[in-house]
Formats: structure tokens, C-alpha cells, sequence
């Protein structure tokens, strides 16, 4: 069974309140994605949440005993001026570090999370165990029941929305692609639906994803680049989200701000993730396959570590106006942004396993095959000015350095010796 004894070595540091631009830059994503492929996307999404059964939020209420208690402590705000964020997928990898940072600073925060088996559940579980210890409280359920998130938001004023649940994964859209729209589509426009009903309105912050430059070959991305050729479903879903919000922006005055994020790894990651799942094959004298591009190009990726991917979710809830809605009216034109946040340092596959060869003092056994067509892209590379302007985001951990942390929580995590993998 997996030791819980590192998880206090190993949380994320805390960012501090990030510089407030406080003039209006309204950044628009250009965008020339035709109307069929958006609305053919949109109609996909309505039809899942017709078709979804929704539980009653009291079915859930009903077996978690003191629930709105410990809900409201949990949304409690404990600094002045701070924030009350309901964290959607709270206990996955990226959602469980927001809300210890959130925390650590005295917001209030209360995480929501479905604990599906796309990967191993357990894992979700050691999160929440560490949250809860924490006193953050999380809700187990789905952003498609509309009637629990109506409750959550009657129970709890919660000034934004920090939305980071989604079903991830580029190759495993081509096994079930319906998750896709079941969770990245309907579930975003139920959480939207909810947020405009709100009184106040919160602001929302959400994960977009770098998937969403698809077969762009100008580099680095920027936010400003064309984003209408998706090379997966999963980046067609997180498109079709970008066109989404901005409706909503547009309509009921909902602040929004869009994060694409690059590749984020570090402790406590997701174990689909080749970092990861290249540490347990090594780790287990298994092979791991590692592919390459046209012409034998090695394939490259911006990998941000998490501690500066927090940052970001932090500047981007710091630097949110205020929703301009009330009661699903709009009042008046509402904040919509788009930032990437990525480490702006490409690394190639093979260096990345070079370094974790190096730290797990192990050779890996290596498999070198041409890339399929399974939606995986050849290289990706942010530009983050616009992050840096507005915000001051400023990665500062390198490959080498981050990777090093990773097997080091791994191997604790894990209770790993050379004589059992622990797996």
C-alpha cells in the first residue's frame, strides 16, 4: 500500500499575491474554426447531458453526515480580502496543489470530484486523505449534476470558480470518446449554467490546453495563433470550450479567464502521463516505448513543473475581475482572457529519459518506434509574455531539477526498494 509519510515533504510552494495590472487588456484568440465543427460539437454536448442521469444532490447530502458543516468551514475565508473558490477535479493532480496553495494563503476552498477509474483511484483518494487534512473539504460528485451544484452554490457564496476537473488524455479519446463529451462539453456548460444562475456571479477560471495548437508549426505558441486544426478529440473538446465560454462571457457577463496548459509534471502527477509511467516500467526492468516524429525527429515537449503551473492558477484567480452578471442578466461587458502556461524550454523525450535514468540510477530499456496517428503532436513550445505581463509569471524549475523531486516523492510515495517495486 502506498506510504502517506512524504506527503507534507513535498507540497507546493506557496505563491504570494501576484502584481495587479489593473488596465483592461482584452486579449481575443483568433480563431477561424468553421461553424459546422463548433456546433456539431455543441449539439454532441447537449444531447450527453440529456441523455446523463442526474442523482439528486440530497441522495448524496444524505449519507455524508454534517456535510454542510464541514462545507462551510471549508469555504471559511481566513485573510482579508481573500477568496471562497469552489476547485472542480480538487482531487486530481493539478486541482489537489491549487487548493493546498489556496489554502496555505487562507482561502477558503471546496473541492468537487467524481473519483472516476481513468486511473487508478487510489491515488485520487491519498490526495484527498492529504486535502482533508488540510480541512479542505471535498464533495464526491459529478460537474454534470446540475442539482448539486446549484446546492453548492446556494450553500457557499463562492467569489470564483477555479475548474480544472476534465477527462484528459489524447490517446484514450480513440477508446472512449464519449467521456470526452460527457466531462469536457456537458459538464463544462452545467458549471457555467450554474455559475451565471449565481448570485454573486464568481469569477471563473478554467484548464483549457495546449492540445488546442494541434497541427500549428509556428513557434513557440502563442495565444494569438490560429487553433481551428485539432489533432485529437481531446483538443476539439478543449476548443469547442474556449468558443463556449467566450458565449457565455458574452451573454450573461461571466468573467473568464482560460489557462492552456504545457505538459505539467512533478509529485503526485497522473500516472497516464509518460514521466510517470516511464519511471514504473524502468523501475520494474520493464521496456518503455518511446516514439519519434517524421523523418526519425525526436519528439519534444514544453514540460512545466507544477509548483509553476500553481503560480499561474494563482495570478490568474488574483488578477480575475469581477463577473458583471446578476441573476443570469448581463450588465455589462465581462473580462475574457487566455494565457498559456508553459516553461518556454522544450525538451526532447529521449533527454527526458536520460534524466530519469540518471536519477533512478537505473538504464531503461528502450523501444524506439514512429508515432502513430493516435493524436499525439510533435513538439510543443509556449510563449508566455502575455501570462508575464499580466501577471508576472516566471517558471523557474527546469527539467533536470523537477524530474529529481518526482522520483524522489515516487520511490517514498510508492514505498519502493530494489527488491519490490511496490506497484
Amino acid at each position: 500500500m502506498p506510504s502517506m509519510s512524504a506527503g507534507e515533504l513535498f507540497l507546493p510552494s506557496t505563491p504570494g499575491k501576484f502584481k495587479d495590472k489593473s488596465h483592461r487588456h482584452f486579449h481575443r484568440c483568433s480563431s477561424s474554426t468553421s461553424t459546422f465543427f463548433l456546433w456539431a460539437l455543441f449539439l454532441l454536448a447537449l444531447t450527453a447531458a440529456y441523455l446523463t442521469f442526474q442523482p439528486s444532490a440530497t441522495n448524496y447530502f444524505t449519507t455524508a453526515p454534517h456535510w454542510e458543516t464541514h462545507l462551510r468551514s471549508s469555504a471559511h475565508i481566513h485573510r482579508p480580502n481573500g477568496f471562497s473558490v469552489l476547485v472542480t477535479g480538487a482531487a486530481g493532480f493539478v486541482g489537489s496543489h491549487v487548493s493546498l496553495a489556496l489554502k496555505k494563503r487562507g482561502d477558503g476552498v471546496v473541492g468537487l470530484d467524481n473519483f472516476n477509474h481513468y486511473y487508478d483511484p487510489a491515488l485520487k483518494s491519498a490526495r484527498k486523505h492529504l486535502l482533508s487534512s488540510h480541512h479542505i473539504f471535498i464533495v464526491d460528485g459529478d460537474i454534470n449534476n446540475a442539482k448539486l451544484l446549484a446546492k453548492l452554490f446556494d450553500i457557499a457564496k463562492f467569489t470564483h470558480v477555479m475548474h480544472l476537473a476534465a477527462q484528459a488524455g489524447v490517446r484514450y479519446a480513440m477508446e472512449n470518446p464519449h467521456s470526452y463529451i460527457h466531462s469536457n462539453i456537458a459538464g463544462l456548460v452545467t458549471l457555467l449554467e450554474a455559475s451565471k444562475s449565481a448570485n454573486p456571479q464568481p469569477s471563473v477560471v478554467w484548464a483549457s490546453s495546449s492540445s488546442v495548437y494541434g497541427l500549428n508549426e509556428k513557434a513557440p505558441f502563442s495565444e494569438s495563433d490560429r487553433t481551428d486544426k485539432p489533432a485529437s478529440l481531446y483538443a476539439a473538446t478543449k476548443k469547442a470550450g474556449e468558443e463556449i465560454t467566450h458565449t457565455y462571457n458574452h451573454i450573461y457577463g461571466l468573467s473568464i479567464t482560460g489557462l492552456r496548459f504545457f505538459t505539467v509534471y512533478g509529485p503526485w502527477g497522473r500516472p497516464d502521463m509518460a514521466y510517470f509511467s516511464f519511471t514504473r516500467n524502468i523501475l520494474q526492468g520493464k521496456p518503455i516505448t518511446v516514439y519519434r516524429g517524421k523523418n526519425h525527429a525526436d519528439l519534444a515537449r514544453d514540460f512545466t513543473y507544477i509548483d509553476d503551473v500553481v503560480k499561474g492558477c494563482i495570478g490568474s484567480l488574483d488578477t480575475a475581475k469581477k463577473s458583471t452578471g446578476s441573476g443570469g442578466k448581463k450588465r455589462g461587458p465581462a473580462q475574457f482572457r487566455i494565457f498559456n502556461l508553459g516553461n518556454t524550454s522544450p525538451v526532447t523525450v529521449p533527454m527526458m529519459v536520460g534524466i530519469l535514468e540518471k536519477h533512478l540510477k537505473i538504464k531503461a530499456k528502450k523501444n524506439v518506434l514512429d508515432m502513430p496517428g493516435n493524436g499525439d503532436v510533435p513538439f510543443t513550445h509556449a510563449n508566455i509574455s502575455y501570462a508575464h505581463n499580466e501577471f508576472g509569471y516566471n517558471p523557474t524549475t527546469d527539467l533536470q531539477t523537477g524530474l529529481k523531486k518526482f522520483v524522489k516523492w515516487y520511490l517514498s510515495y510508492y514505498g519502493y526498494n530494489h527488491a519490490k517495486s511496490g506497484n
